[in-house]
């Protein structure tokens, strides 16, 4: 890993606006999978079900959504009551269309390791140097291979 992509910010946002843009653009509803036992997620109890929630972030559904860096915040009504809903970018678990079911798991964000590129460069890349292709296979296995059937 480069210097540069360690000080890389979180790519889940991006991959939330991007989504809900296109699940938006397509006519469908946008909704996101929140893992509600996480720390700073603000939704109403009543919303939850076996520690997840499923929330509708339609423009028709919600008021001032906001999908920034740190968090997905707006205001819904749920059960007729106005509340307002801050879900952090790390709680979402997935963002899909309601009609279809395509959408997205998020990936986890990339642990940035601090040591990556130190002074021990020639281990770093021994252990990223791909096994030698002409290294017979171990004992009791045969090698892959692929067969043409008609």
């Amino acid at each position: 890993m480069t210097e540069a992509s360690s000080r890389m910010t979180s790519h889940r946002p991006y991959l939330l606006r991007a989504l809900n843009e296109w699940i938006a653009d397509n006519g469908m509803t946008p909704h996101l999978l929140v893992d509600a036992t996480q720390a700073g997620v603000q939704v109403p109890a009543s919303a939850v079900k076996e520690g997840k929630v499923v929330l509708n972030i339609a423009e028709r559904a919600v008021v001032r959504l906001m999908i920034d860096n740190d968090a997905v915040s707006f205001t819904a009504r749920f059960g007729g009551v106005s509340h307002a809903v801050h879900v952090p970018v790390s709680a979402v678990l997935a963002i899909y269309s309601r009609e279809t079911g395509q959408g997205m798991a998020l990936p986890d964000d990339v642990p940035h390791d601090t040591d990556a590129g130190g002074d021990d460069g020639e281990a770093a890349s021994s252990q990223d140097t791909p096994p030698d292709d002409d290294a017979p296979p171990p004992a009791g296995k045969r090698p892959p291979f692929l067969r043409v059937v008609k």
